[in-house]
């Protein structure tokens, strides 16, 4: 049975993450999310059989059917990665409202990792709609005076990132932090807590240095987004069930 629910959470993981690429992709252009997809080579408007998720890529070997182009593999590793997640946090949390919190942190990544990396860009409705469920889920799980305290996590959370980057603005002189970062705060301090969530910074920066460097040297890119690291050091410390103790016991050495 249990392998039977890991086959239908990477299904459903891999035909979401598609739907994911298109929020992605479509939603910080203003444009429609659901639009027929087009070969950014040639203009040909790909058929729906080459729009199954994760399996028409491979069968037409990751090309356009009729330029024969190479096509963008960061689509295909997103509905990869979308099912894999989705079976990890499975077998993790079981069935449990910790799941569906899993579930929309996976969600959130995904776009982000396609609309940072793309256009630099972390939409705010977005961000709206995650918080809003993730807040939901809290109120099922923990009850309201649980949720508020959440809620009041995520809040210090984002007013302290929000100060960090008023003092690194003034003495840099320019943009220190990005806008879309500094509101995800709010949304690491309501899922683990202001101290954990503080923390998660300095592992999202351990994450991002060794790739940035690797980027910047091989690409010659100067702007590496910073969201996605956030986001993938969430899904870690979450995922691991990082714990307040554990952080407090670190900060004694």
């Amino acid at each position: 049975m249990k392998l039977l629910y890991m086959f239908f959470f990477f299904a459903i993981g891999i035909t979401i993450g598609s739907i994911f690429n298109k929020i992605g992709k479509h939603l910080p252009n203003n444009e429609k999310i659901f639009k027929k997809e087009k070969c950014p080579h040639c203009g040909y408007q790909f058929e729906l059989y080459e729009r199954i998720p994760l399996f028409s890529y491979f069968a037409c070997s990751g090309r356009c059917s009729m330029c024969n182009n190479r096509l963008d593999s960061l689509e295909v590793f997103n509905e990869f990665f979308t099912g894999f997640l989705f079976v990890v946090a499975y077998y993790v949390f079981g069935l449990s409202y910790d799941l569906l919190i899993a579930f929309g942190i996976i969600s959130l990544l995904m776009i982000v990792v396609v609309s940072d990396l793309t256009y630099y860009i972390i939409s705010d409705e977005v961000l709206i709609f995650f918080n809003c469920y993730f807040i939901l889920i809290t109120l099922f799980k923990d009850g309201l005076e649980g949720m508020l305290l959440h809620v009041a996590s995520g809040l210090f959370l984002f007013l302290i990132m929000y100060l960090i980057m008023i003092i690194g603005n003034l003495i840099l002189k320019k943009e220190s932090l990005g806008g879309g970062d500094i509101k995800m705060m709010f949304t690491f301090g309501l899922l683990l807590g202001p101290v954990v969530g503080l923390f998660s910074i300095f592992v999202s920066s351990v994450i991002a240095l060794p790739v940035s460097l690797l980027i910047m040297y091989t690409k010659k890119e100067s702007i590496i987004p910073f969201g996605p690291f956030l986001l993938i050091s969430l899904t870690l410390l979450y995922f691991t069930r990082f714990d307040i103790n554990i952080v407090l016991n670190l900060l004694k050495f």
